[in-house]
């Protein structure tokens, strides 16, 4: 991941992952940050049916991707708040 982070701080995404619970094993997690970055650098305003579309090419046998989902609105949220 050190490809989104600026130096010591990681990109919004990643965080979301950490704070909210978004990563499991680790194993598909990278995968997951980077498709949800690839969608949220077009548009924020993302629903639940967008964000599964989104990471529906990454397989993660650890959970029902609930916490995933949520992760990934949340870091909507944060990048919509400190959008100028």
């Amino acid at each position: 991941m050190e490809g989104l982070a600026q130096g010591e701080k990681f990109h919004s995404v990643q965080e979301a992952f950490v704070k909210y619970g978004g990563v499991q094993c680790g194993f598909c997690t990278p995968g997951l940050i980077m498709s949800a970055v690839d969608r949220l650098r077009d548009n924020t305003q993302l629903t639940e049916e967008d964000v599964r579309f989104a990471i529906g090419g990454n397989l993660c046998r650890c959970t029902g991707y609930t916490k995933v989902v949520q992760t990934i609105l949340q870091a909507a949220e944060v990048m919509r708040a400190a959008a100028p």
